[in-house]
């Protein structure tokens, strides 16, 4: 029967807590950095997809009645 070495038993639970303290270290450090990261974007006051989409909708309906106004201008100088 092989006994276990209390010396090695301890070191090896040492090990574990060590380890098992790490990793919450770095998940602590992972959620810390995205919470940064969220606040920073934020504050940049950034605008969403759906809003530019919008905008270049606005942009081509006027571009478009820019383009119909000026034939409309050029065929009424030809008259």
């Amino acid at each position: 029967m092989a006994n276990t070495n209390p010396l090695l038993d301890d070191l090896a639970g040492l090990m574990t807590g060590a380890m098992g303290a790490a990793r919450s270290a770095g998940e602590e450090a992972r959620t810390a950095v995205q919470s940064r990261v969220r606040e920073f974007i934020a504050d940049m006051d950034l605008v969403e997809r759906d809003e530019v989409e919008a905008l270049r909708a606005i942009a081509i309906s006027a571009l478009e009645k820019v383009e119909a106004l000026e034939a409309r201008v050029e065929a009424l100088e030809k008259k």
